[in-house]
């Protein structure tokens, strides 16, 4: 190994040494308390050293949402890898977010603080490009499985893949976060099981964007 080699090597390491502290305090903290002191001191590094390698405390921020964007995109292309027809990924999908929101809340928590508009406004122009090409990736999995089933005649030829997209990713996030907020007056109050309801939700809504076609061969699918 060449000496550029191994420089570079070492600063990818210590890149994810600090991504890991800044994970750490993030989790523990939030955005809004967690300071780059406190991520500095949990990587035993300078200040400064974490400026060399990111520009804000929302970048590195933004540093961590990628690693949960990776977790969502490999589960969601083991889907798409599998030789099962595109009408029944779309279910295994939704199942497989609700995996990730179970086995990874706070990468699913930041995520979702990621979309507000006013975290925008404190990152840089170059993070924002390279969650916009992760994000996209997640997104084009599902829109394309979404158009391979609309191809295939299995949901309405009408239906345009993305707007279907938003409207199972609006419903699924809607109910995870109130699963997140407080199932326990959902379940105690209302005696409502939000998981059961999510589940719910979205067979009726794949059900109501089905063809005739695929309601027969796919009896096992439909809500009784």
């Amino acid at each position: 190994m060449g000496i550029q080699e191994r420089k570079e090597r070492e600063k990818e390491q210590r890149r994810e040494e600090i991504i890991s502290a800044a994970q750490k305090v993030f989790f523990e903290k939030g955005l809004q308390a967690a300071t780059m002191d406190d991520i500095a001191d949990t990587a035993e590094v300078s200040k400064g050293t974490i400026y060399l390698y990111y520009k804000s405390k929302e970048d590195l921020y933004l540093a961590v949402v990628l690693r949960g964007m990776d977790i969502l995109l490999d589960m969601f292309l083991k889907i798409t890898e599998t030789d099962q027809p595109a009408i029944r990924k779309i279910g295994l999908f939704g199942d497989a977010y609700f995996e990730f929101f179970k086995a990874n809340r706070k990468y699913f928590l930041m995520m979702d603080f990621y979309e507000t508009p006013q975290f925008h406004k404190q990152v840089s122009e170059e993070m924002k490009q390279i969650c916009s090409v992760s994000s996209q990736k997640i997104w084009t999995a599902f829109f394309d499985t979404i158009q391979q089933a609309i191809d295939d005649g299995m949901m309405r030829p009408n239906l345009n893949a993305r707007q279907v997209a938003i409207m199972f990713w609006s419903n699924s996030n809607g109910l995870m976060r109130q699963m997140d907020r407080d199932p326990i007056y959902w379940h105690d109050a209302m005696g409502i099981d939000l998981e059961v309801t999510l589940k719910l939700s979205n067979s009726f809504l794949l059900e109501a964007m089905m063809t005739e076609k695929a309601k027969e061969i796919y009896k096992d699918m439909l809500t009784e």
